[in-house]
């Protein structure tokens, strides 16, 4: 074991940012600021830079850094080990099991005594030690939550390598990265860099899986598994493969991913990502194979970007896009919608839906624009839909309540006050992005599902004539007398409120 050295650690409090006791989750600015005091600042500033913000300051969805450790706990060979406040670490692991993963996440678990005193850094890295075996691990990956992050545990004094096994620490704080979608980004990024130094420093080993010597295009953003199929089959005309899928499900796929001969973000905000791509000289394609515009206009500016001839581009298309018109003819799509949601799939989504048929007025991601996201961004909004980037929950519900759609596509917030108004509603992550969006496959995938939503309309009115006059708010249910509001009883407790607040800031300003 290596002799402990001395780390210069900012111990923050949750409620003031002074440097007291340890918290959950203190205010955004708060925590930044520790953070940036304690030796994060290029950190932070780099996901400024990669993860713009927008009209809210803090994401309006789960935690982001469910994503980083959503991309360990698929990757075989992996470990992943949680550096965060109890609580935070609690709700990380049960929603990863509730979203099927099966295996352990590791946890190094603190206090204020080890934070100020540097103990926690050293845990972290006995931990690695003990955790460092190469017959079960090609890498290990650490992640620091918010308080380890505002209080600089510098994960990047790990060693790059234990016993041949990579060790990997990534920051991935509520106040640095917006969502988790970007945070997915954050550690592919962490792991395409380490790949690529690899690469650069001499022979890797070969991945196990790849049987083509055709070249590839490397997929860029997790989609549906039958997706990378029907793109294989839409690339073979061109004399191209589809490439792994980034991120990706084991060590040397990402040695594969590099070694393509072109890159395509179906997921556009992938940046940190896409820098390492560029880095290697990689060509990198927005958009993706989504309806019939969409696939052409697609196949066309992958086939430029890996030299293939125009006649193989033609008879790709020539190949495919009947095929695509033909499924969307037979099922389309009649009835007005507006979507949000926050996987990154949405602006492709809403194309599918338009060629479909559908009367789009309103697409929101919770996502940032980016130059990959362009030439969708464009042909939406020609198509007169109103294109939201970094969409708040407040700007989709209003979309909804200005355009009065058939069906409301979004997160659980806009599925709830869509049916509470008696619009038919889906959530877009179980029940959209679970589905094929690309080629013949994509074509016509969404239509069953979305016309029997919006057929579901007059159930909808039934219900509400049925239970119209149960009360709503504070009087919702059954009631002989309904109660009775009593507004002087709230107004009591919010002076109550306000004098404690001003009497705890009194206390701190000392």
């Amino acid at each position: 074991m290596n002799k402990p050295i001395d780390i210069p650690i900012k111990v923050v409090n949750a409620m003031s940012g002074a440097s007291q006791s340890v918290g959950a989750c203190g205010a955004p600015a708060e925590m930044a600021s520790a953070a940036r005091g304690a030796g994060k600042t290029e950190t932070l500033n780099q996901y400024a830079a990669d993860y713009p913000k927008g009209p809210h300051d803090q994401p309006q969805s789960m935690c982001p850094a469910f994503g980083s450790l959503r991309v360990g706990l698929r990757m075989r060979r992996t470990a992943t080990i949680l550096s965060g406040s109890a609580c935070c670490v609690y709700g990380l692991t049960f929603t990863s099991h509730f979203y099927g993963a099966r295996r352990s996440v590791g946890y190094v678990p603190f206090n204020s005594e080890t934070l100020v005193t540097g103990k926690l850094f050293e845990d972290i890295r006995e931990s690695v030690h003990a955790q460092a075996d190469p017959g079960k691990y090609d890498a290990i990956v650490i992640i620091n939550l918010c308080v380890p992050t505002a209080s600089g545990v510098p994960l990047q004094l790990l060693p790059k390598e234990i016993n041949g096994v990579r060790v990997i620490g990534i920051d991935v704080p509520g106040f640095g990265v917006p969502t988790h979608a970007e945070a997915k980004d954050v550690l592919a990024g962490a792991m395409l860099k380490f790949a690529r130094e690899e690469i650069m420093a001499g022979p890797v080993q070969a991945p196990k899986n790849r049987v083509t010597d055709k070249p590839t295009i490397t997929l860029l953003g997790e989609m549906f598994p039958a997706d990378p199929v029907g793109i294989g089959m839409m690339l073979a005309p061109m004399g191209l493969a589809a490439g792994p899928v980034v991120p990706t499900r084991e060590w040397r796929e990402l040695y594969t991913a590099l070694d393509c001969a072109a890159v395509a973000a179906i997921h556009p905000f992938y940046t940190a990502s896409i820098r390492e791509f560029d880095a290697a000289g990689r060509k990198v394609v927005g958009s993706a194979p989504v309806g019939v515009e969409g696939t052409e206009g697609w196949l066309q500016t992958i086939g430029v970007a890996a030299g293939v001839a125009q006649e193989k581009i033609d008879a790709a298309k020539n190949a495919m896009l009947p095929a695509i018109k033909g499924a969307l003819s037979k099922m389309p799509i009649k009835g007005r919608i507006s979507m949000s949601g926050y996987e990154g799939s949405e602006l492709l989504v809403a194309r599918l839906l338009v060629e479909s048929g559908a009367d789009v007025r309103y697409v929101g991601t919770a996502c940032p624009r980016t130059q990959w996201s362009d030439s969708d961004r464009e042909w939406l909004e020609a198509k007169g839909v109103h294109v939201q980037f970094r969409a708040s929950l407040e700007q989709d519900l209003d979309a909804m309540n200005e355009f009065q759609p058939d069906l409301a596509i979004g997160t659980t917030p806009v599925v709830q006050a869509a049916k509470q108004a008696s619009i038919p509603a889906l959530y877009f992550t179980n029940l959209i992005s679970a589905r094929p969006l690309m080629g013949p496959a994509g074509a016509g995938s969404l239509a069953q599902v979305i016309n029997a939503a919006i057929a579901n309309k007059s159930r909808f009115d039934q219900m509400e004539a049925f239970f119209n006059d149960v009360g709503a708010g504070d009087t919702a249910g059954v009631w002989e007398e309904l109660p009775k509001a009593h507004p002087e009883f709230r107004d009591m407790t919010r002076r109550q409120l306000a004098k404690m607040q001003k009497a705890r800031k009194a206390e701190e300003m000392g």
